[in-house]
């Protein structure tokens, strides 16, 4: 008899998920501030039906893009005092805030988003724990390597004088002052009224998203090639994960991972790829690249920037050798370095 009832008790464990036996349900508002038609809005509605299968339906989440709960200059706030559960991060937004990763926002670091991306989740996971206290890291990913457009063509760093720039994250935005151009703050969603209006003349952006914003109706020439690339995260509000059950936050952990960081951003890598081929085709615009010379010219004049980095990580205490020759370490081993 005892030997059949824990056959029975071992049996109905199998079929018995522990969040669907004892824990509570949870509901989780993700915020994103890009459009419903950019490739991360499906994609994180698929990552947070995955949670909420893995946690047999206890972890719900609902989605919010547009910045529907906030801007996208606040999500990293927003993620740290609750206004979100979990958010999409752009740290390039506040410059000199986190300045460890900002180590991918270097021009002429990446030329693979996808590989990118498995290179610095390896790499910056350990840094996360302490330049982004105040949330939990989720995971990181870039996006494919973007470049500058405008209404002028820019071939030579000099070219930038006097021009008036968004720069897509803080550090193009150092290279635009240091190449004697004016930068104009805007997040994405504001970037193709500020190129309407004159307020800028340039901007830095990834090719696939400037028909998602409109901004091939008010740009003619596209550098070709991979000046940069922005550096994103997930980041979730602590006090939510901590009220989750282990069996709970085990999924959440199991669901911010290097490949779940890929396949949240590879269909985006993908369009922004697709993006640069679709820009060459269409009338009206001009797709160039740089020569030899042109492009030494390029890496020479942003060497600075690289310095200023080193700075910035030097007065929050880090040692920049060891943390540019782990990430240098991290691009080689998955082919991901310029």
């Amino acid at each position: 008899m005892r030997k059949a009832l824990l056959a029975l008790t071992t049996a109905a464990g199998l079929f018995a998920s522990p969040a669907t036996a004892q824990d509570k349900t949870v509901t989780l508002k993700i915020s994103l501030w890009v459009p419903p038609a950019h490739p991360l809005v499906p994609a994180t509605q698929a990552w947070a039906a995955d949670i909420e299968k893995a946690s047999g339906g206890t972890i719900k989440a609902t989605v919010f893009p547009s910045e529907q709960l906030g801007k996208a200059f606040d999500h990293y706030d927003m993620a740290r005092d609750g206004i979100a559960d979990v958010t999409y991060v752009n740290p390039g937004y506040q410059p000199g805030r986190f300045p460890i990763i900002a180590a991918g926002q270097l021009p002429f670091t990446f030329t693979d988003g996808k590989k990118g991306t498995l290179a610095i989740n390896e790499w910056y996971r350990k840094y996360a724990k302490t330049e982004m206290k105040d949330t939990k890291l989720c995971f990181v990913f870039i996006h494919d390597p973007g470049a500058l457009h405008g209404r002028k063509k820019i071939v030579a760093p000099a070219d930038l004088a006097g021009m008036k720039v968004r720069p897509a994250q803080s550090t193009i935005g150092e290279m635009v002052k240091l190449l004697g151009g004016t930068n104009v703050q805007a997040s994405a969603p504001e970037s193709r009224d500020a190129l309407e209006r004159g307020v800028a003349d340039e901007i830095t952006f990834p090719w696939g998203s400037i028909f998602l914003f409109g901004i091939d109706k008010v740009t003619k020439y596209h550098m070709d090639v991979p000046l940069y690339t922005t550096v994103f995260t997930y980041n979730i509000n602590p006090a939510a994960y901590q009220a989750m059950s282990p069996a709970q936050q085990k999924v959440m952990d199991d669901h911010c991972t290097p490949e779940w960081a890929a396949k949240v951003s590879d269909p985006w890598n993908d369009f922004e790829a697709n993006g640069r081929t679709k820009m060459k085709a269409l009338a009206g615009h001009e797709v160039y690249a740089l020569g030899a010379d042109e492009l030494a010219q390029w890496k020479k004049a942003v060497e600075p920037l690289r310095a200023s980095w080193v700075e910035g990580v030097k007065k929050a205490g880090g040692d920049a050798d060891k943390i540019e020759n782990e990430l240098k370490a991290e691009l080689a081993k998955y082919g991901a370095g310029f």
